[in-house]
């Protein structure tokens, strides 16, 4: 993994910055889930916020009412971008039923279940589970008491990246449809949506997923992803802004003796 992380940064960041990007991790995980991704967007000239939050010991609403006024104040007057992770992605849509705040950019989505999941429907009423994932984690039902089926549309520039690889047949099991071992690819969807893809990836680490970064960073520099993107072409997109106004030819060999 470090040699492909040495690749991303082979750009060089400018001087200044005049975009900014929050990382929103997921339920029971921590910022540090971001931190490859953080490396990414700050080689593209990005000032990158990626805040912390209690994912299992609060509800949704206090989590997005603590969590994200800080981070969209710590860009300043820049443009808002945000790539969130699972759960993430709810609490920046409950936040933005209320907010709407004027730098808002683009917003990419990482295994969101925006239509609840069903593993919460299956294993919700066990104790263990609500011990483990906390109030907010049993909110992400898929039926109407679950916060994502009380949330409205989307109206900002979002795309959506789900994955449809899973290391859990057990969990994949309770899961209606092809899944990345904790939602479905069709729960990932939502009303309003720009665009959305599906990756062959899992859902726990999809953020460091190299074609991951590349979709994610696409999107939120063009407003599209690009479907085709493989890892060869996205080294030799950075070899070739390497190359602008430099001579990366191979010299030309000694003539022999």
């Amino acid at each position: 993994m470090r040699y492909l992380i040495v690749l991303f940064l082979l750009l060089v960041p400018a001087a200044t910055h005049a975009k900014c990007v929050v990382l929103l991790h997921g339920l029971a995980r921590t910022e540090t889930s971001f931190a490859v991704m953080e490396e990414l967007f700050q080689a593209h000239d990005y000032t990158v916020v990626r805040p912390g939050y209690p994912s299992t010991d609060l509800p949704i609403p206090e989590l997005a009412d603590q969590t994200l006024p800080e981070a969209f104040a710590a860009c300043g007057d820049d443009t808002v971008n945000v790539v969130a992770h699972s759960m993430g992605g709810i609490l920046l849509r409950y936040w933005l039923q209320d907010h709407h705040p004027d730098n808002l950019g683009r917003v990419v989505m990482l295994g969101p279940p925006n239509q609840g999941s069903q593993l919460v429907d299956e294993l919700g009423a066990f104790e263990v589970f609500g011990m483990l994932h906390g109030p907010a984690g049993l909110a992400l039902g898929t039926g109407p008491e679950g916060i994502p089926g009380q949330l409205p549309a989307v109206d900002f520039e979002l795309g959506v990246i789900a994955g449809e690889n899973s290391l859990n047949p057990l969990s994949s099991s309770m899961i209606d449809g092809k899944d990345d071992g904790k939602v479905s690819i069709e729960t990932t969807k939502v009303e309003g949506m720009k665009q959305h893809i599906v990756l062959p990836v899992t859902h726990t680490f999809m953020m460091n997923n190299p074609i991951v970064m590349a979709q994610a960073l696409h999107f939120i520099e063009f407003g599209r992803f690009d479907p085709d993107i493989t890892w060869l072409d996205w080294v030799t997109h950075v070899i070739d802004e390497i190359c602008l106004g430099q001579d990366c030819s191979e010299p030309e060999s000694e003539p022999s003796q």
